[in-house]
């Protein structure tokens, strides 16, 4: 009985996250949040029927109880979140929301089956998080003083990583976390958004080739710190982020061309002065030449994703465990494996399906601050993604850093989890300024666009 249920629960999970992924991109059909409320609805179903599947699964796999109590705690916790979303915030949007629960059910489920001990801590911090979250659209959209705080942004930055480099303890080589009260956490990770922040606010202000003078000096610090920290992974991102919000910002093509150039340089340094480095590029060229050593990780993430095929061997079916950190940098690979390939391509097209609502906020906010922000954060968070998971597929060497809102960490977690709640206060006040626009125009004006806009959206429908 239990073989039979595992077996096509493989193919409902996987049918219902594929409908969900489909359900992300006909959202873009509809410019009105209310002509999307149909799909949003679907979303929570379907969001549901695969949490509830991937743990019915655990649950006759394993016969413990316990999963299922702590099933019933994540299930408050995701319906409270898109409730009180929904009620809260009443102009926001749910794509953003609904992503953000279903990523997370995801990694409450992979994780619960690597570590259930690591899954409870995952649940915890997530909670927290999310109770004091609910304000961060609140005040995006209210604290307009935000935008004056540039320098204030790269100095806390600037700090928080050099306490790190001073203070923070070494792990796997690098020193990336400190500790305070017994409570552990990555600076890095918050640094990204406030880094974010500073250059939304200096571009802000002025985009003239002194302020990118400048902003590139204070960027450069960050990178160097992070980069004498062995942060390696942290310090492309924060690099990627700086090159493409300078060309956002001044719309000069010379910028990305020098940026890139730079980059390529960059990585030729740290390949010759980094041995850790030089390991990794040898294991992303030919890990098999080194199977047992350098190798060893990239080959077993290549194995467990092959191993799992379409539609995955089924939760507890895998071996993930035999790869190494795989609740973090490899978490992609354990998803492949038990889960399916074709899960594991919908769940990047979610990803993916978020990027895209991004930068559409971003193109459609009139303020440049808000604008910018929304395209660093977009930028960060895609960046990342496409780190972790072409890490872990050998499609570029591993960074070491974590796929968002999946793999185990708290400081990861609670910085994604910022971010996407930081986009739905620019949300909100995109739909503010849309709002102004309108009663800006004529009332024949104002009946005249509306009924263009449903003749059009018609049409999209036939």
């Amino acid at each position: 009985m239990e073989l039979y249920i595992t077996e096509l629960s493989k193919y409902f999970i996987t049918l219902f996250m594929a409908l969900y992924t489909l359900e992300c991109f006909l959202v873009f059909r509809f410019s009105d949040e209310e002509r999307r409320s149909g799909i949003y609805a679907r979303q929570n179903l379907l969001m549901f029927l695969v949490h509830f599947s991937c743990f019915l699964v655990i649950c006759f796999e394993t016969g413990n109880i316990e999963y299922l109590f702590f099933y019933a705690l994540q299930q408050i916790l995701l319906f409270a979140t898109v409730m009180l979303f929904r009620m809260i915030y009443p102009k926001g949007n749910r794509l953003i929301i609904n992503n953000m629960c279903l990523l997370l059910s995801i990694g409450f489920v992979i994780l619960t089956r690597l570590s259930f001990e690591k899954a409870i801590k995952q649940f915890f911090i997530v909670t927290v998080s999310i109770v004091a979250g609910m304000l961060i659209p609140y005040f995006i959209h209210k604290l307009k003083f935000l935008k004056s705080l540039t320098w204030i942004y790269a100095a806390v930055g600037i700090a928080a990583l050099g306490i790190v480099l001073i203070l923070g303890a070494t792990t796997h080589g690098s020193k990336i976390s400190y500790s305070i009260a017994g409570v552990t956490f990555q600076p890095s990770e918050f640094v990204k958004i406030v880094f974010v922040f500073f250059l939304a606010s200096a571009f802000y202000e002025s985009d003239r080739f002194p302020r990118v003078i400048l902003t590139a000096v204070l960027a450069g610090i960050h990178v160097l710190i992070l980069v004498a920290s062995r942060d390696l992974g942290s310090a492309l991102i924060f690099f990627i982020v700086y090159v493409m919000m300078v060309f956002i910002a001044t719309g000069r093509w010379s910028y990305l061309l020098l940026g890139s150039v730079g980059g390529c340089g960059a990585a030729v340094l740290a390949y010759q002065f980094f041995s850790h480095v030089q390991v990794r590029v040898l294991a992303w060229k030919d890990p098999f030449s080194c199977i047992d050593d350098a190798g060893y990780q990239i080959t077993q993430s290549l194995f467990a994703i092959s191993s799992g095929g379409w539609f995955g061997l089924g939760l507890f079916r895998g071996t993930p465990a035999s790869i190494p950190f795989v609740e973090a940098d490899f978490v992609f690979s354990a998803v492949a494996e038990e889960l399916g390939i074709l899960f594991s391509m919908c769940m990047i097209l979610v990803c993916i399906s978020s990027f895209i609502m991004f930068m559409d906020i971003a193109v459609r906010l009139k303020d440049k601050f808000y604008q910018l922000i929304a395209f660093g954060l977009g930028i960060t968070y895609i960046f990342q993604v496409f780190l972790t998971i072409g890490g872990g597929t050998k499609f570029i060497p591993m960074t070491g850093v974590t796929l968002p809102f999946i793999s185990y960490g708290g400081s990861s977690v609670l910085t994604t989890l910022v971010m996407f709640l930081t986009i739905e206060g620019l949300y909100i006040i995109r739909q503010e300024e849309g709002a102004k626009r309108v009663k800006k125009k004529k009332p024949g004006q104002r009946i005249q666009q509306k009924n263009f806009r449903k003749e059009s959206e018609n049409q999209e429908e036939n």
